[in-house]
């Protein structure tokens, strides 16, 4: 009869997947919003804004990667670019 009782939960190991998981949708919703940047540049930055906004697409796909490996403090990369991004916007749609 003990061997069908489940076994204990596994706190550490569910407080790690639930940081996983937060880390995730910080990282994930930034880069959702520096795409939102880049269709922007594409659209109404003219010949630059295109550039940028590829610039910007490329280095959101690696700071989105890098910041899933940080951890805690992913979410800090993809919102340097986002920054970067919203500045390049406001310079060349003006």
């Amino acid at each position: 009869m003990a061997e069908s009782m489940p076994s204990a939960m596994d706190y550490p190991e569910h407080e790690r997947t639930y940081a996983g998981f937060i880390n995730f949708s910080k990282v994930g919703t930034i880069a959702v919003l520096n795409v939102v940047l880049c269709l922007l540049l594409f659209t109404f930055g003219g010949g630059a804004g295109t550039f940028f906004g590829w610039v910007a697409m490329v280095a959101t796909l690696v700071t989105a990667a890098i910041g899933m490996a940080i951890g805690e403090k992913g979410w800090i990369p993809p919102a340097i670019v986002f920054v970067v991004a919203g500045l390049l916007a406001i310079v060349t749609t003006a």
